[in-house]
């Protein structure tokens, strides 16, 4: 399983051909059958279904993916952890809750939890485009929604910077252009 270090990078991971489940892992998006080079989201959501299916064919005793569960998903973003590049103070840290610590500790590297709830969107969205029904899609399993909030209230906390749902920005209702009238004759 060490062969999947670059979830959500730029590396490209080999097309997974040799799958008879009824899902594919190929990564046959809508975007690719078009003309048009896939978008950045396209081309990451695929590589994203690429190592979500490498990880499944490497797991032990490897797994196909209408057998997936929300709890495969959880060992998949706990697996992940190990390849994080977010510090994430440990509450016996002395920089617990300090948003710039003034030097360096020994608390662990993490996924940042953007990172991961942006995955499992990707990973969301991939499972339905291959053929996945919506209501077994393991990637919104209520356990992998509670646990991204989890890691998220953690991170927030370890880190000193409290998370605030960013508020929709909805642009001022336009108003139809008014038409300037000519002065009232005798006003001028």
């Amino acid at each position: 399983m060490d062969s999947l270090p670059d979830i959500g990078g730029e590396s490209s991971n080999s097309e997974n051909t040799g799958n008879n489940n009824s899902l594919t892992l190929a990564g046959n998006s809508s975007a690719s059958s078009s003309s048009a080079t896939p978008s950045r989201y396209e081309n990451q959501k695929r590589r994203d279904w690429n190592t979500f299916g490498q990880y499944l064919k490497n797991h032990r005793p490897p797994l196909s993916l209408n057998r997936c569960s929300g709890a495969h998903v959880l060992e998949f973003l706990r697996y992940l952890d190990q390849f994080g590049k977010t510090k994430i103070h440990t509450p016996i840290c002395p920089f617990y809750g300090h948003p710039n610590p003034p030097a360096p500790c020994p608390c662990p590297l993490r996924q940042a939890w953007g990172s991961l709830d942006a995955l499992i969107g990707r990973l969301r969205a991939a499972y339905e485009e291959n053929g996945g029904k919506p209501e077994a899609n393991p990637f919104g399993a209520r356990a992998v929604r509670l646990y991204l909030r989890e890691v998220r209230d953690l991170q927030s906390k370890a880190r000193g910077v409290s998370y605030e749902k960013k508020k929709r920005k909805r642009p001022p209702p336009s108003q139809p252009p008014q038409l300037q009238l000519p002065p009232p004759p005798g006003a001028i």
